[in-house]
Order: structure tokens, then C-alpha cells, then sequence
């Protein structure tokens, strides 16, 4: 597809921040004749699940998918059989074509680009549904929970597990009192989202099929690597991915903060190596220190991550006995017992022995992706909106913050997105796009 002018399309975005374009909906409208036209930003990965779950509920249409991999592309006929849809190489140009023909969309791309294809659906007064993490820094999270809340959006991060009734389950045994006001959280993740090693010095041939400069996107410019980005390991880097944390942080300590009623937290102090020039560390260890809620036992709650090869210490694994952990997941500790959170399994109430005959609540899960579409029907509301799910995602990115300063202790501002007595940290608060590739309303300083 020949590209759409940059000029052209961050011009409507940018008139779209201040005022509506003239064929948008009115704010408060259902699709018409109660079908959701839906498009998609990454049509392989995480992306091709999305798609094919959000195009299992019989009230959308699946209108058009933007993908700078054109390979990727092919599969979209098996994505979605038996219907036309239009494809891109370029987002802009989709948005740009087909955005006053939409009700939503799905963002399913790498996390760097999460933030601006989110805010410029949004600009467009589309409904949005976010893959985890919500965006790559914490500045593009808060503009986004602003943006949707302003313009009366339907949201929804892609937690899906949120929706499980292990998740859902956890939270209630949490709530109802199982093991007692909680007094501090453990979570992990076996995963190894990082790399030690350097740069590599060498520039490879882009494939046919790859639009380099639209993958690097708002990123800095660089020379193409052959495995060292696209289509997974970008994960690993600092200017694409969010690390372990990132990918994991959001699913794993989502039913740690619903559980509890988090808010944001006092302090984040990372005890792991710190991130190379270019790649996120493995074998994090990172300390919160939250607000203590009605659910905790203490006036401040303490709740720690480990990644890689680290896990919590012994006299913590104790609780659960000779149980072998699982490769992922959380330890609540309270002041009646513990309850182990496998990722994903059904929550275990510690010592075994002491829960026999206890009659577990009856909680029934969700289709994440249904009560997405259900809710811009106006049939529903979301249960991982950006008011909830952004404040989450701000959270764990503080987590990757904090991995470069270690064994200093990060006192966080919320309220003004900074830190008290580390100003050095504020820089990664925010990062600028690159030139050509700014978004009214995230980008523009």
C-alpha cells in the first residue's frame, strides 16, 4: 500500500486533540445497527489471537488490519474467513482511509508503539483495546488514561487472564478474608526477557516484506539486525520492549493489585543489575512499598518481583512447603495463612492442612475480549479499563525504572509523575519521538 503523508494524517490528529472532526459519532452513540467495526494494528503474534478472539463475537466486523510486515499479512484470510478485509502496511494510512468507518480497535504491537497507534485511534474517537503493557513509558500511560476518560472511550488492556476464573477467584478468597489481612506479596516470573551482551556491530539486509523505518516507528533510527528485533527479541531492548517485568508484570500482578486496591506506590527500589546501554537485565529483584487498604494489615504494604533465576527467599518459599513452585506466579502472606497463585492455575490456600473441607467461592470467569466488544455496545462495562489497568501499568513500569538505579530507593510522586529526592530518574519518565512520528497530545511538549 503507498504510504498515507505523515503531514497529512498528524495533521488530523493533531486538529482531533482539540476538536472533533467533522464525521465523528456522537460521543455517547452505539454502532449502527449494533455492529462493531473493528480494525486491528498487527496482524501475526499476539496480534493474530486478538484479532481471532475479538472476531469470535457475532456483532463484529473486521474492517481492516495495518501490519509493516507484509508476510504477516497473508494469514489474514485464515484469521478471518468468509470476510473482506482490507489490509496496510502503513497504520496512518488505515486510520487515515478507513477511520470514519470504525467503532474500535485492537493495538497488538510491539509495546514501544502501544502509546502512539492508542492515542491516535483515540483522536479519532475510536474505542480502544491495549495489549499489555499499556505503553513503553509511564508519561504515554497517564496521557492515555486522560484521553480516554475525556473522550468517554471504552477501554481495555490486553490482561486477559484478568477475566480467568483462577484470577477472579484469587481476588475474592483475598477480599473475603481467607487467609486474613494480607501483610506483603511475593510475584515471579522464570522468564529471561533480558541480554547481557552488547550491541551486535554489524547491519543486516531487511527483508522484502519488512517496512523497517515504519517497525522502528517512533523510536530512534538504527540499522536492521537479523533476530536482534523483529519479530520477538524486542522484547530485550530498552527502546522496544519493556523487559520481564513489562511482559510479565501486568499479567502477574494484576490480581495482586485488584485483590488488594492498590493505589500508587510510595517507594520502588531494584536489588538486580542494571540494564545494558541497549538491553533490560535478567534476574530482576524489585521492592514496592504501597499504601496499605482495608485488605492489608499494616499502613503500608510491602510487594516485591523476581525474574530470571531469582526467586523469594527460603524462609518465604517455606509456605509453601514441599510444593514445587510454579515457574510464575504469587505468594500472598496473611495473618491466618498464605495463598499460592499459580500463573494460570486455581489459587491454593496454605498450610493444606488447615484449609481442609474450606468451601471455596463459587466465581465464574469472563471473556475478556466479549465484555471488551459488549461494553462498546453499551451493553457492559469493562473490568480492565485505563482506570484501572493504566494505574497497574504505571506501576510495573516504575519496576523497570528502577532497575537503573540499583539499591537506591525511588520515592514516587503519582501526582506529578517524579520522583522526590532522585530527579536523575525523571528523564525515564518521558522519552521523545523521533522526528516525523509525533502525536498530538503525547508527544508535543
Amino acid at each position: 500500500m503507498k504510504s498515507t503523508s505523515r503531514r497529512k494524517f498528524l495533521k488530523h490528529a493533531a486538529i482531533a486533540g482539540v476538536a472533533a472532526p467533522l464525521f465523528v459519532r456522537n460521543l455517547w452513540s452505539q454502532p449502527p445497527n449494533n455492529r462493531v467495526r473493528h480494525a486491528s494494528f498487527g496482524a501475526g503474534g499476539m496480534a493474530a489471537s486478538d484479532i481471532r478472539s475479538i472476531a469470535s463475537h457475532a456483532n463484529v466486523q473486521i474492517v481492516c488490519v495495518a501490519d509493516v510486515d507484509a508476510a504477516r499479512l497473508e494469514q489474514i484470510g485464515k484469521l478471518v474467513p468468509n470476510a473482506k478485509v482490507n489490509v496496510y502496511q502503513d497504520w496512518r494510512q488505515m486510520l487515515d482511509k478507513e477511520g470514519k468507518n470504525l467503532d474500535s480497535v485492537n493495538v497488538s504491537t510491539p509495546d514501544h508503539m502501544h502509546a502512539p497507534q492508542a492515542m491516535s485511534a483515540l483522536h479519532l474517537n475510536l474505542h480502544v483495546y491495549v495489549q499489555k503493557p499499556l505503553a513503553h513509558d509511564i508519561y504515554e500511560v497517564r496521557r492515555l488514561i486522560e484521553v480516554a476518560r475525556e473522550r468517554k472511550r471504552v477501554s481495555q488492556m490486553g490482561i486477559q487472564i484478568h477475566s480467568h476464573e483462577a484470577y477472579r477467584l484469587a481476588v475474592q478468597l483475598v477480599r473475603d478474608g481467607a487467609v486474613g489481612r494480607i501483610r506483603e506479596v511475593h510475584s515471579w516470573s522464570n522468564k529471561k526477557w533480558g541480554d547481557p551482551n552488547p550491541l551486535p556491530d554489524r547491519k543486516d539486509p531487511v527483508p522484502a516484506s519488512l517496512n523497517w523505518d515504519w517497525w522502528i516507528g517512533v523510536a530512534p533510527e538504527r540499522p536492521y539486525l537479523n533476530g536482534f528485533y523483529h519479530p520477538s527479541n524486542w522484547r530485550k531492548r530498552l527502546d522496544f520492549g519493556t523487559g520481564t517485568f513489562g511482559d510479565m508484570g501486568c499479567h502477574i500482578y494484576d490480581p495482586v493489585f485488584k485483590a488488594l486496591a492498590l493505589t500508587a506506590p510510595i517507594s520502588v527500589r531494584s536489588e538486580g543489575p542494571a540494564p545494558t546501554r541497549h538491553n533490560w537485565a535478567n534476574d530482576a529483584v524489585i521492592h514496592y512499598v504501597f499504601p496499605g487498604t482495608q485488605y492489608t494489615s499494616e499502613k503500608t504494604v510491602r510487594v516485591t518481583w523476581y525474574d530470571g533465576d531469582q526467586l523469594p527467599p527460603r524462609e518465604i518459599m517455606a509456605h509453601i512447603g514441599r510444593r514445587k513452585p510454579p515457574d510464575q506466579g504469587s505468594l500472598f502472606i496473611g495473618a491466618k495463612g498464605a495463598i499460592l497463585l499459580p500463573h494460570i492455575a486455581r489459587p491454593v490456600l496454605l498450610p493444606e492442612r488447615e484449609f481442609e473441607g474450606f468451601a471455596m467461592p463459587k466465581v465464574e470467569g469472563t471473556n475478556h475480549y466479549h465484555q471488551f466488544v459488549d461494553a462498546v455496545l453499551g451493553k457492559r462495562q469493562t473490568s480492565a479499563s485505563f482506570d484501572y489497568s493504566g494505574p497497574l501499568t504505571e506501576a510495573v513500569l516504575l519496576g523497570g525504572v528502577a532497575t537503573h538505579f540499583p539499591k537506591t530507593t525511588l520515592e514516587w510522586d503519582a501526582v506529578k509523575l517524579s520522583f522526590r529526592k532522585t530527579p536523575e530518574a525523571i528523564r525515564l519518565i518521558r522519552r521523545t519521538y523521533r522526528k516525523g512520528w509525533e502525536v498530538a497530545g503525547i508527544s508535543n511538549r
